[in-house]
């Protein structure tokens, strides 16, 4: 409570500048007042920067998309940039020439950073699918592959399914041995060797004996010892086994 007779000092206003005069003897002091805010209260935020706009590039001989990207620190690289202008560079993005003229900065300058991290991770996502599909290409583009009903087709198949179990032998080697066992005849079958007088004649076009077909069958070729793949993939799995390929049997195996 104040003492009777005096007066509380009037508060001066937070955000008042004025004058104060303050007595000293008989003199006045003039000091110049700021009013402020108490020490607790919030700074106003700085305003937010604007989006910088997009810019236009002109293609120079040597520029490749990695490399405009790069210089110029272009969010999501080359394949968005790519994105950026897919209608100006087709469908390949490695036909760029100079003249060209490109679009930096169109959509990655205006999007927040939690967009631009989604994005990228997206990308990310599509690039690892994109990896995936394309290892997956050979073996969708083996199962679409035909092949001629000659010993040609039949040698190739035999190849490309040699391939994948990893059995050697090349198509020389695998010629080579036919002709000099059959000929060519995927029915052919001897019945007056030491095996035919066995019970167990050799036959087809690479004259396997029933007994070893069934051994060294490969899984998905035909069950029938003259199915002429069938045939050619269980001699050249039984050579790899016994040889170290077909390659290097040069007479009777």
């Amino acid at each position: 409570m104040p003492a009777k007779g005096k007066h509380r000092r009037p508060k001066s206003s937070p955000l008042t500048r004025g004058i104060a005069a303050a007595g000293t003897g008989g003199a006045v002091l003039v000091l110049p007042v700021l009013g402020a805010t108490s020490a607790g209260a919030a700074q106003a935020a700085p305003a937010a920067k604007p989006a910088a706009a997009a810019k236009t590039y002109v293609v120079v001989a040597g520029d490749s998309l990695s490399k405009i990207a790069r210089e110029h620190s272009l969010s999501g690289g080359w394949k968005q940039l790519y994105k950026d202008n897919r209608s100006a560079l087709g469908d390949d993005p490695r036909l760029i020439h100079p003249g060209l003229k490109l679009t930096l900065g169109k959509k990655a300058s205006a999007e927040p950073a939690e967009k631009s991290a989604a994005s990228r991770a997206s990308a990310e996502r599509a690039d690892r699918s994109e990896r995936k599909s394309t290892s997956a290409e050979p073996a969708a583009a083996q199962a679409k592959k035909s092949y001629t009903n000659d010993l040609d087709g039949w040698i190739k198949e035999s190849l490309d399914i040699m391939a994948q179990q990893g059995i050697p032998g090349t198509y020389e080697g695998i010629h080579r041995n036919i002709m000099r066992e059959s000929s060519g005849n995927p029915l052919a079958i001897n019945n007056w060797d030491s095996n035919a007088v066995a019970g167990t004649p050799s036959k087809g076009l690479l004259q396997v004996i029933a007994p070893t077909f069934e051994a060294y069958h490969v899984p998905g070729t035909s069950t029938d010892s003259y199915d002429p793949v069938a045939n050619i993939t269980a001699a050249c799995n039984y050579a790899a086994n016994r040889y170290g390929s077909i390659d290097n049997v040069n007479g009777p195996y």
